[in-house]
C-alpha cells in the first residue's frame, strides 16, 4: 500500500510538472503531495485539476473516493420552491450516507445561466444536481478543497450576464440567495457540525 501511494505521488508530481510547468510552486507541489497521501487522488484519472493557482477535486474524483470507502448511498432531491424551469434555475439537496446507520451529510447545489459555463448552457439542472452531490460527498469525507463543478464561470467579455453583488450571491434575487435560506432553515439534526 505504501509503495502504491509512493508511485501515485511520483506520477502526480510528474504529470503536474508536465501539465502546468509554469504555474507550479513549491506550496502547490506540497499540497498535491498531501492530497495524494490523504485521499489518493490522481491527476491521470482526472480526480484533481489545477485552476488559477488552486487544486480542485472533480466529480469523478469524489465518486471514486466514495466508492473506495464504500459509501452506503446518496439521496438527491430538487428543492422545488427554489426551482424555476422557465428561467433555468435549479436547486438540489443531496444527502450522502456513509453507512446504514449514518444520519447523512447534506449538501446543496444550485445552477442557472449566470453561474454555469457557456459550454454547458441548457444543462443547468444536471449541474445543480452535481454540485449538490459534490458538496455532500466533500462534507461526508472531510475533503476541504472545492470541487471544480461547484465554481461558477468567469464570464467571457462578450457574454452579457446580470450584475452580481459583492457578497457573491448573484443579483440578490436568484437561487443562491434562496439556497442560503434553505441552508439556514434546514434541519440541523442531520447536518454534522464541522
Amino acid at each position: 500500500m505504501a509503495n502504491q501511494q509512493h508511485t501515485l505521488q511520483q506520477l502526480n508530481r510528474r504529470l503536474a510538472k508536465e501539465t502546468w510547468p509554469s504555474r507550479l510552486t513549491t506550496n502547490l507541489l506540497r499540497s498535491l503531495r498531501d492530497l495524494t497521501e490523504r485521499y489518493g487522488l490522481s491527476i491521470a484519472a482526472g480526480h484533481i485539476l489545477l485552476l488559477d493557482g488552486r487544486w480542485y477535486v472533480t466529480h469523478v474524483g469524489l465518486l471514486e473516493y466514495a466508492k473506495r470507502h464504500r459509501c452506503y448511498g446518496m439521496q438527491v432531491d430538487a428543492v422545488s420552491e427554489f426551482c424555476d424551469p422557465a428561467s433555468k434555475r435549479w436547486a438540489f439537496r443531496a444527502t450522502a450516507f456513509l453507512s446504514r446507520s449514518c444520519r447523512g451529510f447534506v449538501g446543496f447545489g444550485d445552477a442557472d445561466p449566470s453561474n454555469v459555463s457557456v459550454l454547458v448552457r441548457g444543462a443547468e439542472m444536471r449541474i445543480a444536481e452535481t454540485r449538490a452531490v459534490n458538496r455532500a460527498l466533500r462534507k461526508a469525507y472531510g475533503i476541504g478543497i472545492c470541487s471544480v463543478e461547484e465554481i461558477g464561470t468567469v464570464p467571457n467579455p462578450v457574454e452579457k450576464l446580470p450584475p452580481q453583488n459583492a457578497n457573491g450571491n448573484g443579483n440578490g434575487a436568484g437561487p443562491k440567495s434562496a439556497i442560503a435560506s434553505a441552508r439556514s432553515s434546514a434541519s440541523t439534526s442531520s447536518i454534522p457540525n464541522w
